[in-house]
């Protein structure tokens, strides 16, 4: 791979993936609807030569067709808001497809794990897919259009990360932690504070994303990006104050108390249905990457959350 794009490269998933194709010598353009964004990004990486951006609409697969001419894999990383999925995945997805289709271009989805539902085994790529949540059918019907015999030009393949932290993480659940205690203020925690859960940091998850693309014989496929373990949000918390002195108290958020807030907030409103994963963790097997890729690269979680929060505290 000598040159590819990134769609929603402003993101938090975006942003570690265009920088590990840099490390790599890998020509990047950047796509993105935010001037202002796309700038940031540019100065984030001092003008790097290698990278180049394309103001454009995600849902209007022409201008993603005129922005990827010349990539040889496109790296989906957009997405839509918790309360626009039943909307607007679907017609992502066919915008995103249609382009890679008329390109003949190879095309790497970077999606979740609602589609599995509860978990009855470690979870790997042939875990069922039997969501019992609105979002997680979404997303079963989001995979079906992006492996469609419809199209007949293009390579897709999905990786799905479990939850996620790391310096450009914007949207995780662990984010409104970790930022108030980089800010030493009062916070919350999403879910359970005991209960062991699977968390990938991010510039890992980038790494094993361009290994899996770079492989031809990737293409068709599932793909699981997991972790460096479990841990829980005790754990973090007591790791987290360490590294930064702060001993603000932190609020655990029950899917009672989240259905409350709910009641004034429309994104925790949506959180409600998925709490189960908060509760009852789910496991990513990475038997087959280890077995087809290589091994998984595992940051520790004091190194991770102390270059998360190295960044986050720059930038109070």
């Amino acid at each position: 791979m000598n040159k590819a794009i990134v769609l929603g490269a402003t993101g938090g998933s975006g942003q570690v993936i265009v920088s590990e194709l840099l490390n790599r010598g890998i020509e990047v353009i950047a796509f993105g609807r935010s001037q202002r964004k796309l700038n940031a990004l540019m100065e984030e990486h001092d003008h790097n030569p290698n990278l180049t951006y394309k103001l454009g609409d995600i849902f209007d697969h022409q201008t993603i067709i005129e922005a990827a001419k010349e990539a040889e894999i496109i790296f989906q990383c957009a997405n839509v808001k918790y309360q626009e999925m039943k909307d607007k995945l679907l017609l992502l997805g066919e915008s995103v497809m249609k382009a890679a289709d008329s390109l003949g271009k190879k095309i790497v989805i970077v999606d979740g794990i609602y589609v599995y539902g509860r978990q009855v085994a470690k979870g790997d790529e042939s875990h069922p897919h039997h969501p019992h949540t609105k979002k997680g059918k979404t997303r079963v019907e989001f995979e079906q259009l992006i492996f469609s015999p419809e199209w007949k030009r293009a390579k897709a393949l999905i990786v799905r990360l479990p939850d996620y932290y790391g310096p450009t993480s914007q949207n995780s659940y662990l984010q409104p932690t970790l930022e108030g205690i980089a800010a030493n203020k009062p916070s919350i925690f999403i879910g359970n504070l005991k209960t062991p859960r699977e968390y990938v940091y991010l510039p890992d998850a980038a790494k094993m994303i361009v290994n899996i693309a770079e492989r031809e014989d990737s293409y068709g496929e599932n793909w699981n990006v997991p972790g460096a373990g479990l841990i829980s949000g005790k754990e973090i918390i007591h790791i987290a104050r360490q590294i930064t002195g702060s001993q603000k108290p932190i609020i655990p958020l029950t899917k009672s108390a989240i259905r409350f807030i709910g009641l004034f907030d429309l994104f925790m409103r949506e959180i409600v249905e998925i709490m189960y994963l908060t509760k009852e963790g789910f496991i990513l097997s990475g038997e087959k990457y280890e077995k087809r890729i290589g091994p998984i690269p595992k940051t520790a979680f004091k190194k991770g959350l102390e270059e998360t929060l190295a960044i986050l505290m720059r930038k109070e």
